[in-house]
């Protein structure tokens, strides 16, 4: 397709109630989407990095300017064949995932409405796969709240709601005593923990002793940049453990695999560069027998749903990180907002789109920060 103009939208999307991790603590999300036109057809992207880089290296106002001055000249008057034609076209760029993912999300969503085919069925075409699935089964989130008491009745209420499992924030100070309340109540229920890298392998006393409350996995326990450390962590554990944030392209994913650093890795679209390299790395655990499930950044319903189609994918088989709109925001900014279903195993899900959805113009305006246009 030839690129014609490329359109960039800093946005601050206001949480329902502050998002604490092991990091830190997020008020907004701060979001960066994109408009790209081929002809008289155009679609939508996201890429959520943050206000701060404190997740990754990357923040959003830097790669607002990085997409806008750098990558988008790129492609723009180009014909880009392909995703990984565009990745290529980027690759002159060192790193910078979350940047590169803006331009790869929106040229996929491009592609599923000039083809006319749901976003699922063309990411199942480009991973070889001869089927895919319409729904996907979602766990709930819960990150460090203002008691133990709030923690155990969401606790409660979700898995009473049917939820298959429950991922907890862990961190210094709500670790091993929020672990032990959670298990005295909750002893059996399928649960993990997500430690955005605020451990070091000094720690491993730690998670031999975590290991007694039979998790599904820790999820990042070191260093964001990490597979080394990861390797000896699960070498001197049983839970299995998950990369997230080490995970940040294809070449990591291959020496996160050959070093044998991990046992699940977390996919999100925008940490690994865009749904070309998430194609990539699912292939490659695929291969590996490393099952993997797709993660979120909290974006609005334009992100979500990209997410939501790459969860269709074979080996995403732990039930994925992808909320309903309600869940942070009390407006969406997007229509139609991102919901939950009932999949035929009765549990709460979230279905493939078939149509992609769109920024609300009233809610862009009043949320953008900044906006750029390159032709």
């Amino acid at each position: 397709m030839h690129i014609d103009r490329i359109e960039l939208f800093h946005v601050a999307m206001p949480l329902i109630s502050p998002w604490r991790t092991a990091y830190g603590e997020d008020a907004t999300i701060d979001s960066i989407l994109c408009r790209m036109t081929s002809g008289s057809v155009s679609a939508w992207g996201e890429s959520t990095p943050f206000a701060a880089p404190c997740y990754s290296p990357e923040c959003a106002n830097g790669i607002f300017s990085l997409c806008r001055d750098w990558l988008s000249p790129q492609i723009v008057g180009k014909e880009i064949a392909s995703g990984a034609d565009l990745q290529q076209r980027l690759a002159i760029f060192k790193g910078n995932s979350f940047a590169k993912a803006i331009l790869d999300n929106t040229w996929w969503a491009l592609q599923s409405r000039i083809a006319n085919k749901p976003l699922h069925e063309l990411l199942a075409d480009a991973a070889g796969q001869s089927s895919v699935r319409t729904e996907v089964p979602v766990g709930a989130d819960f990150g460090v709240l203002d008691s133990l008491d709030e923690l155990l009745a969401g606790i409660g209420q979700a898995i009473a709601d049917g939820f298959p499992r429950i991922k907890l924030k862990f961190r210094p100070g709500w670790d091993l005593p929020m672990l032990r309340a959670v298990r005295a109540q909750f002893p059996t229920h399928p649960i993990h923990i997500d430690c955005n890298s605020g451990y070091r392998l000094s720690d491993l006393k730690l998670f031999q002793q975590v290991d007694e409350f039979n998790l599904a996995m820790y999820e990042q326990p070191l260093n964001h940049d990490d597979v080394v450390d990861h390797a000896e962590l699960q070498r001197q554990v049983r839970t299995p453990v998950c990369l997230d944030e080490s995970v940040y392209n294809v070449r990591q994913a291959e020496l996160a695999v050959r070093l044998k650093s991990c046992r699940y890795v977390n996919i999100k679209p925008g940490r690994i560069g865009g749904l070309t390299n998430a194609i990539a790395v699912h292939n490659i655990c695929q291969a590996a027998g490393i099952p993997c499930w797709v993660g979120g950044m909290l974006e609005s319903a334009v992100g979500a749903n990209l997410c939501v189609a790459l969860s269709m994918l074979n080996n995403f088989t732990y039930p994925a990180d992808i909320f309903p709109s309600s869940r942070f925001y009390h407006q969406d900014l997007a229509d139609p907002p991102l919901e939950l279903i009932r999949t035929a195993e009765g549990k709460p899900g979230i279905r493939a789109p078939i149509e992609l959805p769109e920024p609300n113009p009233q809610r862009l305006q009043t949320l953008t920060v900044q906006r750029a246009q390159i032709t």
